[in-house]
């Protein structure tokens, strides 16, 4: 296996939730700019936009929405916006319609660019020997978040970044083991629940920092318990929220 200062990085990641008492510097700030600048695009269309929120009432909104007491806390806090209304903007003051911005094609293609854009940011952090954690907790309640970040239509959040010094230094968690997610040529079909004993087994002694006193449960456990059981969540306002926004409005 091949190892050099990037590999190590990214196979020692791990979320880090608790920062020290400090901001990113100017320095900082900007070659994170710069490296989200420079991230892949799909047909060059940019549809990525970084929100550095620094406004405390904003910051403290955000936190309460994600319900994470981390979020907002020590550090910098960015969000990941698939942004078409840049685009939509150019082709109007340009005398064009909207042609196809308002597609659910178009918005996949600005999905893509904006998670791109988010590891490669998430890469640059970790390389400046910072930390940071994902946070998909931003659309927990899509309505209120999009209020809170006064953004227009044809624009939609899709993570937050939690960034900072780390103040901690978490475990790194298990994950599944390869042959159950690494294919040649096509998809293995022939799976079956019981090869993930071992595995499970790993992640039953697993715990997670944000609450040591906590076991976490077997991997199958979690994946038949809760999270995924049939409930009623605010998440299940996004399609609604997209198309609120003008986003995937052939997608009925």
């Amino acid at each position: 296996m091949e190892n050099n200062f990037t590999i190590d990085k990214q196979l020692n990641h791990r979320s880090i939730r608790k920062f020290k008492d400090q901001i990113l510097s100017k320095d900082q700030l900007e070659t994170l700019y710069k490296v989200f600048s420079q991230t892949p695009t799909s047909m060059f269309m940019q549809n990525a936009t970084l929100i550095h929120i620094t406004d405390e009432k904003k910051r403290a909104k955000i936190q309460e929405l994600c319900n994470q007491k981390y979020v907002g806390a020590e550090g910098d806090l960015f969000i990941f916006v698939v942004d078409l209304y840049r685009n939509q903007q150019i082709r109007k003051q340009l005398g064009q319609n909207d042609g196809r911005v308002h597609t659910t094609d178009i918005f996949f293609q600005a999905m893509e660019d904006t998670l791109l854009a988010f590891q490669n940011v998430a890469n640059a952090v970790e390389s400046m020997n910072l930390g940071y954690v994902p946070l998909g907790t931003v659309n927990d309640h899509p309505l209120e978040m999009l209020k809170t970040l006064d953004l227009p239509k044809l624009t939609f959040p899709v993570l937050g970044m939690q960034v900072g010094v780390p103040d901690q230094t978490p475990q790194l968690k298990p994950r599944l083991p390869l042959k159950f997610t690494t294919f040649e040529n096509e998809y293995n079909k022939n799976f079956n629940v019981k090869d993930l004993s071992d595995y499970d087994k790993i992640v039953t002694t697993y715990y997670d920092l944000r609450d040591s006193n906590r076991r976490i449960d077997s991997f199958t456990k979690q994946i038949t318990g809760a999270k995924l059981n049939d409930h009623e969540t605010d998440r299940d306002q996004l399609p609604e929220e997209l198309h609120q926004q003008e986003l995937c409005l052939d997608w009925k």
